[in-house]
């Protein structure tokens, strides 16, 4: 393989990492290659590559390198070869970012078996009444299974590290378990411990004990289950790494109508070439990037430019891919297609941006990267040092498993996956999505938190807002004859004023006679009354102008970068509705919030500034950042990033994925896409703003919670290692203390279900 690296580098798929320190090593032993520049991502699994040209280094040798590393690298398929979502060579789910349902049920069946062996080996261990006649022996034959089955990934990856002279958790853990069932085989066969009618008594005095009665099976199978649980729950959430890139590129058309020889021939997409024409009726998505030549209408453009009021377009216009045509037919000749349509690139931005993120390394594998080290030392000069005194080979092997099993990292395993399940348990029901450990330390740190207008701050719906009457006109009457024309028309801003207008006056009555002014309005006959309903321009045949009022009303509403929709019937102009995207009622409340959690807030929108001016100062937002593209919505987290802050985002829209994923934290609303949503770090899931204040309130609670529970297991450690060093700790006593240990971490993971959202109305249970 001699794969050429291009001038933006090279990206690798990085298998086999079990921790954050395995990210580290292949990172280090990477960066070690001359010219070569590289950034692991433990939680995408993937590896950002720059090479200097002069280098001659290929993708071969990076893989190579990862390979002697004792993992696993290659370089994933280009877009165009890839296998169609749930279609991938093997049968499974396509795309490398997707973890194949096989091993995640690999991992679950592990688990559950190892759960139902190791309930009864602990609960005989633990319990004296339990200890009928031999239980020792059904012990081991219960345990047995669960060291050598579910404790197999741990036993692999400790072969892997130790090949290349590497320690981690992993490490610790086959040793632990390994030593545990080898001295409980030892002291079964060879020892007392496998006499009819021997006990555990369960006593809590330290007393110096030579080991050949003792079994410590409860350990290794505990640890063992404990530290499954945890790993599947992580290789759970890990499943969803690339959703956000499999969401934005199936937002696009499947297929598209293309005119050949004057007739209409429906294709899949991916079979457009420049220059193509194709056909795209209302309510269909345009299919690529291209010019109108043929038709008018107005397209809604929100789900990527952020724009709320749909944009007219007629020959010669240009369109974007994904965007929806909501009024007339089109024709538009195809300009882009594939990686080079917008829609395409903006996959690119979300992927960039969460490769560029550095990945949080979690805690316990921090204190483990020292940890592990220590302990197999500790073990083994223990070992040695009882040898070298004269204590006897049985004591010395004592203390020295001892050691080990005290060290077994149970509650540090169970630190934060516990905190998570209770605290994501608590936050579902407050409307609240964790994806993971990862982001919780950045919600301690943000200070700055950019909220996306359209769709988060405002509804993201056109809304009837104001109406505005000519002097002696009824308003019910204005909005029966208005909504009723407009009650016709698949038009957004039509859909506004009718849906508006029926909630005020009730039933609308049918017009009599109905004509669409292609980029104009519509107009008809209402109760006998000519009606037209549209822009200034339709009135201009039959009314020389506006009366001053309504001239006022429709400049002032424009001047908010709001819709003025002129109402005229009888030949007179009598009405301006006003239809904008409203702002939602909970909004203020919201920033309020979020400013005395410390946070600044910015308003940013791809809409007029005079929209965005607007909405800003009705909700208490100081900074504006308006009309800007989804490129530049990255580009405005990055240089607030530069400028020394900790960036929050919140976003609902496609258009927002890619700065989402930039962010330190990124907070989708649950009514938004599924690009948003997936690129986002948490969810709030019934799309009021509000929720966001409590999603950091609870976010950083739950990280406390997981640094308490660390804290707590890693000083069990290093309080009780040099008792068992010193042959002063019981391996019963050793057993209790690490099952009460889990149980103070569990409990006090616990804690996070009495968390109450601001809003007590929320908050249940």
């Amino acid at each position: 393989m001699t794969t050429a690296i291009g001038e933006h580098g090279v990206e690798l798929e990085i298998g086999g990492m079990t921790c954050a320190s395995c990210a580290a090593r292949i990172e280090k032993k990477l960066n070690r290659m001359e010219g070569v520049t590289a950034t692991v991502n433990y939680a995408t699994e993937k590896a950002q590559v720059a090479v200097a040209e002069a280098s001659g280094v290929t993708a071969a040798d990076l893989i190579a390198t990862v390979e002697r590393t004792g993992y696993t690298a290659a370089v994933p398929e280009p877009p165009a070869a890839a296998e169609p979502p749930g279609e991938g060579p093997d049968g499974g789910p396509a795309g490398a970012d997707a973890e194949p349902d096989g091993a995640l049920a690999l991992l679950r069946h592990r688990l559950l078996v190892s759960l139902a062996l190791s309930v009864p080996v602990v609960l005989m261990a633990m319990v004296p009444p339990l200890q009928f006649t031999n239980w020792q022996w059904l012990s081991l034959t219960l345990a047995a299974p669960v060291v050598a089955y579910g404790a197999w990934p741990f036993h692999r990856a400790a072969w892997t590290n130790l090949r290349h002279g590497a320690a981690t958790m992993d490490t610790l853990i086959s040793m632990g378990t390994l030593a545990a069932l080898g001295w409980s085989v030892w002291a079964l066969f060879f020892g007392d411990a496998g006499m009819p009618g021997m006990t555990h008594p369960f006593e809590l005095a330290i007393i110096r004990t030579d080991g050949s009665s003792a079994i410590y099976l409860e350990a290794a199978a505990g640890v063992t289950t404990f530290i499954l649980a945890g790993r599947y729950f992580e290789a759970r959430s890990k499943r969803k790494a690339g959703a956000a890139l499999r969401a934005l590129m199936e937002l696009g058309a499947k297929d598209v109508a293309v005119l050949r020889d004057g007739r209409e021939v429906r294709v899949p997409v991916a079979e457009l070439s420049v220059g193509d024409r194709f056909v795209v009726r209302p309510g269909e998505k345009i299919a690529t990037d291209g010019k109108v030549v043929e038709g008018s209408s107005a397209v809604d453009a929100s789900m990527l430019t952020g724009e709320s009021v749909p944009v007219e377009v007629s020959p010669g216009d240009t369109v974007t891919g994904a965007t929806v045509n909501a009024g007339g037919r089109l024709v538009v000749e195809a300009t882009r297609v594939g990686a080079d349509t917008q829609l395409a690139r903006m996959a690119r931005l979300v992927a960039d941006a969460q490769n560029g993120k550095a990945a949080a390394q979690r805690l316990a594998d921090r204190i483990s990267a020292v940890f592990v080290p220590v302990v197999i030392a500790l073990a083994v000069g223990t070992l040695g040092y009882w040898l070298a005194t004269g204590g006897g080979a049985v004591a010395a092997f004592t203390a020295a498993v001892a050691v080990l099993i005290i060290a077994c990292p149970c509650a540090l395993g169970l630190a934060t996956p516990t905190a998570l399940m209770v605290g994501t348990g608590r936050g579902a029901q407050l409307g609240i999505l964790l994806k993971g450990p990862e982001v919780l330390e950045s919600t301690r740190t943000v200070d700055t938190i950019v909220l996306d207008k359209t769709g988060t701050v405002t509804t993201g719906v056109m809304t009837l807002t104001e109406v505005h009457l000519a002097e002696g006109v009824p308003e019910a009457e204005a909005l029966r004859l208005a909504g009723a024309l407009e009650h016709a028309s698949e038009h957004p801003i039509a859909r506004a004023v009718a849906t508006g207008a029926a909630a005020r006056v009730g039933t609308l009555p049918t017009p009599e006679e109905f004509t669409n002014v292609p980029g104009l309005g519509v107009r008809g006959v209402v109760d006998g009354h000519t009606v037209l309903v549209g822009r200034a321009q339709l009135l201009d045949e039959w009314s020389p102008a506006l009366p001053d009022g309504l001239a006022d009303a429709k400049a002032a509403a424009e001047a908010q970068g709001r819709t003025a929709v002129i109402v005229g019937w009888d030949g007179a102009a009598r009405a301006v509705l006003v239809v904008a995207d409203a702002v939602r009622p909970t909004s203020a409340e919201a920033v309020r919030r979020l400013r005395t959690l410390g946070l600044t807030p910015v308003l940013l929108t791809g809409d007029h500034r005079a929209v965005a001016e607007s909405v800003a100062a009705e909700v208490g937002i100081d900074e504006v950042i308006a009309e800007v593209l989804p490129e530049d919505k990255v580009a405005v987290v990055a240089r607030l990033q530069a400028e020394g802050r900790s960036v929050a985002m919140v976003g609902d829209g496609v258009n927002d994925a890619a700065a989402l994923a930039r962010a330190d934290l990124g907070l989708a609303m649950g009514t938004g896409t599924d690009a948003a949503i997936e690129a986002g770090d948490l969810t709030l899931v019934r799309g009021d703003l509000r929720t966001a204040a409590d999603a950091i309130r609870l976010a950083r609670a739950t990280l406390g919670t997981i640094r308490t529970n660390l804290f707590w297991a890693f000083g069990y450690n290093v309080a009780a290692l040099p008792l068992a060093a010193a042959g002063l700790l019981n391996p019963m006593i050793a057993g209790a203390a690490m099952a009460f240990s889990s149980v103070f971490v569990v409990g006090n993971s616990l804690r996070l279900r009495r968390f109450r959202a601001l809003d007590g109305a929320a908050a249940r249970g």
